[in-house]
């Protein structure tokens, strides 16, 4: 049975809008929407911002000149890649309302985003009202929260997923190679079967980092210190930022940063997010640049529970990521590269890393400006 209550509700709110939309264009609702305390933009469904109230200026730092005509991705996001869409622009075409936690750097915070479609009189609609109200840190906490078991719940779909495709490639390769053996050197059925075997094992290899990523595998930990293991990472790939021209600068506590769990593991995360800020740099700066270069820092951090862990930053000054993509980061399979450039299972499979050692990855980014990663590990005892 339908919910009438609901729908009576909705229409309410829709004619609300409407009837505060009109009597704003005319002159009469401006002092309503200039007494607004949180940001409100009106865009029209291709994303071109018509309107802000002084709250929004005041938390974009901007005038009206410089927002007006802009669009909203730009504005709130800081902009995004040119092979990626901004995920807000793409939503505010279909018209429909949504209410989501998001990060907006050009608002300086995490907000609850209200996107609400406003009918004109014809039901045809031309402005979407946007209004971001600021979390509290309890809401923050909360979204963190849900965010972790939604990737709990990925990395049990992964890790299914692994398990059901991994015997039958298994025996494809197998097979295959069965009959390469048996095959005459240098033939067409040779040659076939020899891509068989190599695709097989290329499948076989994304699996293997889907259950790294799901964390299937029984490992030994012990003490590691973290100082060690930045360390030792930034000597593998000392040559290869060099020839870059990238800058490294590190800063670590005078105090013991121990962690339990291991080793190699946590090497494989370091490597990782070097690797995707030496990519980030040198796309934003093909040649050498005094900009170019990666901040490293390792400390103790006692967080407002009381726990103690040892936080880890790996701060560069590459491209930057769009904020309307950062939540789909860990995800498997999802890549901020171009076609061709990336697998997507890198940061997938460092946050199962990290999740497995009892710890937190998390990012913070500004188109343009900079990205950096924040790990927290329970210290070593913890």
């Amino acid at each position: 049975m339908p919910d009438n209550t609901q729908k009576s509700t909705a229409s309410q709110k829709t004619d609300k809008q409407q009837s505060f939309l009109d009597s704003h264009a005319s002159g009469g609702g401006n002092e309503l929407f200039q007494a607004i305390q949180d940001p409100v933009l009106v865009v029209t469904p291709d994303g071109i911002i018509i309107d802000a109230n002084n709250a929004a200026l005041k938390a974009a730092q901007k005038s009206q000149e410089e927002i007006i005509g802009k669009g909203i991705c730009t504005i709130i996001h800081g902009g995004s890649l040119p092979h990626i869409k901004c995920p807000l622009e793409e939503f505010l075409l279909t018209r429909a309302p949504r209410v989501e936690e998001t990060t907006l750097p050009g608002l300086s915070g995490e907000y609850l985003l209200t996107i609400s479609p406003v009918k004109d009189k014809d039901d045809t609609v031309r402005k979407i009202l946007l209004v971001a109200r600021e979390l509290t840190s309890d809401e923050m906490r909360k979204a963190d929260s849900i965010r972790t078991a939604q990737m709990a719940a990925i990395g049990e779909l992964a890790a299914g997923v692994a398990h059901e495709v991994n015997n039958p490639i298994t025996g494809i390769i197998n097979f295959a190679q069965l009959l390469l053996d048996d095959s005459e050197k240098d033939s067409l059925q040779a040659e076939l079967l020899d891509r068989i075997v190599n695709e097989g094992e290329r499948i076989a290899l994304i699996i293997k980092n889907l259950l790294s990523f799901a964390r299937e595998s029984e490992n030994s930990n012990e003490p590691v210190e973290i100082v060690q293991v930045i360390e030792d990472s930034l000597s593998l790939v000392a040559h290869q930022l060099k020839k870059d021209g990238i800058k490294i600068h590190t800063e670590y506590s005078s105090q013991s940063c121990q962690v339990y769990g291991n080793y190699t593991q946590l090497q494989q995360v370091v490597l990782n997010l070097l690797s995707n800020s030496r990519f980030a740099l040198n796309d934003r700066y093909p040649t050498s640049s005094p900009e170019k270069r990666i901040e490293i820092s390792c400390y103790p951090f006692i967080k407002e529970e009381g726990q103690t862990v040892v936080q880890i930053s790996i701060k560069d000054t590459g491209t930057g990521i769009p904020q309307g993509i950062l939540k789909r980061l860990f995800d498997p399979f999802f890549t901020t590269k171009p076609s061709g450039k990336g697998t997507g299972l890198g940061l997938s499979i460092s946050y199962g890393i990290i999740r497995d050692h009892g710890g937190i990855i998390k990012v913070d980014s500004i188109m343009h400006q900079y990205t950096k990663m924040i790990i927290e590990l329970p210290t070593a005892g913890i």
